[in-house]
């Protein structure tokens, strides 16, 4: 006796479904933060920061591309040939700290970094744009103190990596361009927000749910 198939959702049941997608979605939208967001799609946020968003994804894949293919090529080269190569260590460990920086920087642009934003979600607009304020001029002190000791070690760095010979500031860049990028967009949201206290939001895009 052939299975029988699973009776076919019935129209209330998909508009249900329909309505939950619609109401996580909103959810993951705060409307609180829409000015200080930087998207490349809908061009949102100052060019270079779009663009240097844009440059570092693309950067991010072709090193993920090239960890996997150094990985990869030690792994093969143990199992099947018996002779591992300690260059494609060395690479991947390099790889993988401009993997760290650059992706945390390019999260950060994209507000994908984890956030507990219970409260801010649930206040007026001013209210929220006061914490979003706190929020980065505090990350824009920690990234200062970032900069400046990505500044001291490659300023006292001369040495170079002992299987490939690249220059150790090579890798050390990695730190001081994140820094600089997180930097910036925390200047410019948190004067964004100064913007939105100064001028707060008409009332059919005030929060406070």
């Amino acid at each position: 006796m052939p299975a029988s198939l699973p009776p076919a959702p019935r129209p209330v049941e998909a508009l249900d479904i329909q309505a939950a997608i619609d109401q996580a979605e909103a959810y993951l939208d705060d409307p609180n933060r829409a000015p200080l967001e930087i998207d490349t799609e809908t061009r949102k946020g100052p060019a270079i920061f779009r663009w240097m968003t844009l440059a570092m994804e693309h950067l991010i894949a072709t090193l993920l591309v090239a960890l996997i293919v150094s990985v990869s090529a030690n792994v093969i080269g143990r199992s099947l040939l018996n002779r591992s190569l300690p260059w494609a260590d060395e690479l991947a460990r390099m790889l993988f700290i401009w993997l760290i920086f650059l992706g945390a920087a390019a999260a950060f642009a994209r507000y994908e970094h984890i956030a507990v934003d219970f409260l801010v979600r649930r206040l007026r607009p001013r209210a929220a744009h006061a914490l979003y304020l706190l929020q980065h001029l505090v990350i824009t002190a920690l990234m200062a103190v970032m900069l400046w000791g990505g500044y001291v070690v490659m300023s006292r760095s001369t040495g170079r990596t002992a299987l490939l010979g690249v220059p150790w500031n090579l890798i050390n860049f990695s730190l001081v361009l994140c820094s600089a990028f997180i930097l910036a967009v925390s200047l410019w949201r948190a004067w964004q927000s100064v913007v939105q206290i100064r001028r707060p939001a008409s009332p059919h895009q005030q929060g406070g749910r």
